[in-house]
């Protein structure tokens, strides 16, 4: 099936609604219930940065059990930028999410997060604990998360975060040279499959979804993209002490953008959290995204 079929085989199964934040960025907001009569439990999934729907293949499939709730960073996937370029770090994210659960109507509830969406679920967390009932943590770490980059590599937190970030700068000034080849990069099958041979994605079931949300990501512009890297860069490590609401962690042996061993302390931290670890890249959900899934009903039922 070709990517452009996949897009409309799962567009089916998301609704895409307008949603002010506090600062009256419109952002675009989404729910894989249509109708609003799916059954099941609502989360609300704080995802990883650029990133859409496609990212989640288990959570697009009819009959999945769970609600969800998200939007598009701001700036990506028809999401606005702010009048203000420097909003755009965790802070607003927070902001953004807030904004969305009142537009669905989720006065409290589970939040999922993946990658920098952790920073954003923890913070929101530790600032409003009474908008949460549950963390689930996906291939992320709640804070400072360029210094826990290059895990499997087992560089020191300074160095790792001193590479990652200097890198980042670099593609952000190159940037605007870059975004028209980025975005004219045919992406299909064959795309992830050269991928999977990198070590940074690992085979995946469905690689015809998986260049779907490669596609969607190249639609940013790459400058901005790591405009809104270094400024999530600048969220320090969240303190956890005051974490009271269920937690679970879930982790990749060979994840290069959110190191399993930071994830495995980071659960340490909170009192009695759960920490599992997957074999596959920072991309976990896209690799095992039935084991993810049941690991996340589990955790909804283990919540209620």
């Amino acid at each position: 099936m070709p990517a452009s079929a996949a897009r409309a085989a799962t567009a089916e199964s998301i609704a895409f609604h307008d949603v002010l934040s506090d600062d009256g960025t419109r952002l675009r907001a989404w729910t894989n219930d249509p109708e609003g009569l799916l059954p099941g439990p609502t989360v609300v999934l704080c995802n990883g940065l650029g990133t859409g729907p496609w990212v989640w293949p288990a959570l697009l499939r009819p009959g999945c059990g769970v609600r969800v709730v998200s939007w598009n960073h701001r700036g990506t996937g028809g999401s606005d930028r702010p009048d203000d370029p420097l909003r755009v770090g965790i802070e607003e994210f927070v902001e953004d999410a807030l904004s969305v659960m009142d537009h669905f109507g989720v006065d409290r509830g589970v939040l999922v997060g993946w990658s920098m969406g952790v920073n954003t679920m923890f913070e929101l967390a530790v600032i409003h604990p009474e908008r949460v009932s549950g963390l689930f943590a996906v291939a992320g770490v709640p804070g400072d998360t360029f210094a826990t980059m290059l895990g499997p590599l087992r560089l020191p937190h300074v160095a790792a975060r001193a590479i990652t970030v200097n890198l980042s700068r670099v593609l952000r000034y190159g940037g605007r040279a870059l975004t028209p080849i980025a975005s004219r990069l045919p992406v299909g099958p064959r795309t992830v499959d050269v991928l999977t041979h990198t070590g940074f994605l690992f085979p995946v079931p469905d690689p015809e979804l998986a260049a779907v949300a490669i596609a969607e990501f190249l639609t940013t512009p790459v400058d901005w993209y790591f405009h809104l890297a270094l400024r999530t860069s600048r969220h320090a490590r969240v303190s956890l002490r005051g974490i009271k609401v269920p937690t679970e962690f879930v982790a990749a042996t060979f994840d290069v953008l959110a190191g399993a061993r930071d994830m495995k302390t980071a659960a340490d931290r909170v009192e009695g959290a759960t920490y599992v670890e997957l074999r596959g890249s920072h991309f976990i959900q896209m690799e095992q995204p039935d084991r993810v899934h049941q690991l996340l009903v589990d955790f909804l039922d283990r919540v209620s």
